[in-house]
């Protein structure tokens, strides 16, 4: 009875940690480098017809953690790296890449993450406005599923309303 208890206080404490040691690492890079991540992004987009998703955030935010999280489980990793291109652009503490944000239409007083979904020829297909991804702690991962499969690329001769092709 008492290994039961120990062994339940070790899982909860491993399950508490876990989010933890993966918010330790930089997922957003110096903030100098957003331009030429981007230039690099949209041309791999282009020679891959992938989409690009622009992740704006900051190091310091959990949510954005939590996110990158979700981006790179076992359910969406496929997704994402069949289809898009990935970039993290840092806005520091709301204090750097603010033009871009402004740009591709993102509101950052709403929050990060935010995110945008750019065409493999640069054109804007998503800038998200109201905050849908800043509490990213408290949603599921099947919302990025959700997010990664709407709007993905369709295959030349798929239907847009098709999702298996």
């Amino acid at each position: 009875m008492k290994s039961t208890k120990l062994f339940g206080l070790i899982a909860a404490v491993a399950l508490i940690a876990t989010p933890a040691l993966s918010a330790s690492r930089d997922i957003y890079p110096d903030p100098a480098q957003a331009r030429t991540d981007l230039a690099a992004a949209l041309k791999t987009a282009a020679a891959t017809h992938k989409r690009v998703i622009i992740d704006f955030g900051g190091n310091w935010c959990g949510d954005c953690h939590v996110l990158d999280i979700y981006f790179h489980n076992a359910q969406n990793a496929p997704i994402l790296e069949s289809n898009y291109v990935l970039v993290h652009v840092n806005v520091g503490h709301y204090d750097a890449n603010l033009d871009l944000a402004q740009r591709y239409g993102i509101p950052l007083e709403k929050g990060v993450p935010a995110l945008v979904v750019l065409s493999d020829t640069g054109k804007v297909l998503l800038s998200q406005k109201n905050g849908e991804f800043e509490k990213m702690g408290h949603m599921e991962p099947n919302s990025v599923t959700s997010f990664l499969v709407q709007w993905k690329p369709t295959k030349p001769g798929c239907s847009v309303m098709v999702v298996t092709c």
